[in-house]
């Protein structure tokens, strides 16, 4: 049998999921090992630099740099207030003094006698990281963060944007092949995860945005919804900044694709239960996959260990695939056989190949990079 390894999918009902909340910089953690935790715990705490702003003090006061702190008001780590006075020339008629005004409330972070620049900072910002998810903290990082853990149904996407979110999960639509419209996000959606099917669009995300939904699942959309909710083109980056007043996760791809039944039976299972999620997704220098978790409820059996991320599996006959390239995109089958010599394509090219069977019996060649495995 021949033998691939394929990039894949997480769609599974139970597994053991394991996350690191991490501080940008050294900071507080707040909870100990072992503690339980909910989406919305804080459980570490830091303060950001503020950003720097520079005075050019020495056009203002029409002198050198080397002339700097005879005329300074304050020294370096002094703090200010919003138009307070910096600096001051002393002339012989007072008309003609010149002031130099702090533009913000912070500090005073350097006066430079090389460039005759004031550097002031702004106040530092305060940033609280949350747990992201119910579960248990297992490993405390001191002054960095937590590792928390969680049993549960994990659910990758393909394409996602905009951070992380969490709320109850509702799904709007029949079934995987039906387009979420804007009339099926009512009021009491609001600060839930609504699911779809096989599409979202323009008018449900301005609908989302009036319901005040915390986030969106579908198996498809178009580019240009997608750019005109963005307002801009998003080429190839990392997304889970962007800040559209929601959260979304694409399951399939782009155009109208019917979620995997798989996945749209565990929604439709999980219906009511409290999910987090993540639009993060990164398509180059390590693949990162927009994600949903939904913590098993008190008392349910506790998963088996695993890492808890995407792992990269071995394509085996009988394994399940979705096709990830025309003509055949989206579609999911069985891997029936795992030629070992290369074979022709369309391309004119020869390459490895696989055998799929599709729903109905249908039997087509598909190149093995064309594929990637739907893993439970």
């Amino acid at each position: 049998m021949g033998h691939a390894y394929t990039p894949g999918l997480r769609v599974t009902a139970r597994t053991l999921v394991r996350k690191r909340r991490l501080l940008p910089i050294h900071g507080q953690v707040l909870v100990e090992a072992s503690a339980r935790v909910e989406a919305q715990t804080v459980v570490a705490r830091t303060e950001l630099p503020g950003r720097v702003q520079t005075v050019n003090a020495i056009n203002l006061l029409g002198i050198t740099p080397e002339e700097i702190r005879d005329y300074m008001l304050v020294k370096p780590g002094d703090r200010v207030e919003k138009d307070q006075v910096l600096a001051e020339n002393r002339p012989l008629i007072s008309w003609f003094k010149t002031r130099v005004l702090s533009p913000i409330a912070g500090s005073v972070e350097t006066v430079s006698e090389v460039t005759g620049q004031v550097l002031l900072r702004e106040p530092p910002r305060p940033l609280e990281l949350t747990a992201f998810m119910d579960g248990r903290v297992v490993e405390v990082l001191p002054r960095e963060g937590v590792v928390v853990e969680t049993a549960g149904a994990f659910i990758q996407g393909i394409f996602g944007i905009g951070g992380e979110t969490w709320g109850r999960l509702a799904v709007a639509v029949d079934g995987p092949a039906q387009p979420l419209t804007a009339d099926r996000v009512r009021p009491e959606h609001r600060g839930c995860i609504v699911v779809g099917g096989s599409f979202v669009g323009e008018d449900c995300f301005r609908r989302a945005r009036e319901v005040g939904v915390a986030g969106l699942v579908a198996g498809g959309l178009h580019d240009a919804d997608l750019k005109r909710l963005l307002g801009y083109d998003l080429g190839v980056a990392i997304t889970g900044t962007e800040r559209v007043g929601f959260t979304l996760v694409i399951t399939e791809g782009f155009g109208q694709v019917p979620m995997a039944r798989k996945t749209f039976d565990l929604f439709r299972s999980l219906e009511g239960r409290k999910a987090s999620m993540s639009g993060a997704t990164q398509i180059r220098a390590g693949v990162l996959r927009p994600e949903v978790i939904v913590p098993e409820a008190a008392g349910e059996r506790a998963a088996e260990p695993e890492d808890g991320v995407a792992r990269r599996g071995a394509l085996r006959e009988g394994e399940l695939v979705r096709v990830i390239r025309d003509p055949f995109f989206g579609r999911l089958g069985r891997v029936r056989a795992l030629p070992q010599e290369l074979r022709p394509i369309a391309s004119g090219t020869h390459c490895r190949v696989l055998e799929a069977e599709f729903d109905g019996g249908e039997v087509v060649v598909i190149p093995r990079a064309n594929v990637e495995i739907i893993e439970g």
